[in-house]
């Protein structure tokens, strides 16, 4: 009898790949879709989980002979993702809704419908690795550097790791792309997702949006404390930000602190954004943490050595080198080597605006 596996499938690239692959190794694949936006008829063509993804995904379903499922998340979408993402950005701090969604919807959800189905497995088309040694799953950095998405995946719960598989995690994304153009695969015509799924083309024009009224202009202070200019509010505005400032100063000027309380935006120059220590709560552990570690404080940078402390249910991490602008909100994540520790969530960066 074939194992059975559900499919996160949002009929992008790398879900489809990952069906047909697993399908090609002998899996009875079951494709799962989460429906979390309402589109109320604009298009997002970035979004992974709307109903025009429904559509693609069922189209790929139906070409790969699979049998497929959508599954309604919206509430608790808005619930654990939307609300504390505008939440964020409204207290000054720069979250991460792609971690949110991981740890309370995406895989709590697939695993909810592989029990359901009684589906041994669950899989997504994420770039990271599950691997099995005498100490038991580990998760790994993707073999595809500029791809690798265990940043994103810290906050999966221990025991996911026996039955998750990620397909793509040893593979190169440029070998994916070709494996769906030899296949023939259906795939929707979505860009590469690389901002916030539910965000259009911009962060304050969406929590605008969705808290009517949130308007309120505030100081541009720039590094000798003199007010250089105003702006239109503070969750328009993200640490180590420089396009868009509005500001004339004579050199380049850097956000390097947003207070809710004052409702300003401080600005410095760029050597003031380095810092070595980050502190890190709400902290999550796959591994037994160790001291020597290598870390990242945003998921577009390698990871860079660094010693790691936690006490007091905080971590923290001092890196050798200094490291640009970190943001509280962020996730930090924390490696041995290509092995996944744990990470934790940026509460204090050691950066001060004077």
């Amino acid at each position: 009898m074939k194992e059975r596996v559900v499919v996160g499938l949002s009929g992008g690239v790398d879900s489809s790949a990952t069906a047909y692959l697993l399908k090609k190794q002998g899996y009875e694949v079951v494709g799962v879709t989460l429906l979390l936006l309402e589109t109320r008829g604009r298009v997002h063509p970035r979004s992974c989980c709307t109903i025009e993804a429904v559509r693609d995904a069922q189209n790929l379903a139906r070409h790969l002979g699979i049998k497929h499922h959508s599954v309604e998340a919206r509430p608790e979408f808005i619930e654990k993702v939307i609300e504390p993402f505008v939440e964020g950005y409204l207290r000054g701090t720069t979250p991460n809704p792609c971690i949110l969604c991981n740890r309370y919807i995406k895989f709590p959800y697939l695993f909810r419908v592989a029990d359901e189905l009684e589906a041994r497995f669950v899989a997504t088309g994420h770039y990271a690795r599950v691997v099995k040694d005498e100490r038991g799953y580990h998760l790994l950095r993707g073999l595809d550097r500029r791809k690798d998405q265990s940043y994103f995946l810290y906050v999966l719960k221990k025991e996911y790791l026996q039955r998750l598989i990620l397909p793509l995690g040893g593979l190169k994304k440029s070998e994916v792309l070709e494996m769906v153009r030899k296949a023939g695969l259906p795939v929707g015509q979505r860009p590469e997702s690389v901002e916030v799924c539910f965000v259009g083309s911009s962060y304050g024009q969406f929590i605008r949006e969705v808290v009517p009224g949130v308007n309120r202009e505030g100081p541009i202070i720039g590094p000798d404390g003199r007010i250089l200019g105003r702006h239109r509010g503070i969750f328009y505005y993200t640490i180590g930000q420089r396009k868009g400032l509005g500001v004339a100063y004579g050199k380049p000027l850097y956000v390097i602190k947003i207070d809710p309380e004052e409702n300003a935006v401080y600005l410095a120059e760029k050597e003031k954004l380095y810092t070595q220590r980050v502190v890190l709560e709400d902290l999550h552990l796959l591994e037994e943490p160790c001291e020597d570690v290598q870390a990242k404080v945003r998921s577009t940078m390698q990871p860079q050595p660094a010693k790691l402390e936690i006490k007091d249910h905080q971590a923290e991490l001092r890196f050798l080198t200094p490291q640009w602008a970190p943001a509280k909100g962020q996730a930090g994540v924390f490696y041995s080597g290509d092995m996944l520790i744990g990470g934790g969530t940026v509460v204090d960066c050691g950066i001060m605006a004077r």
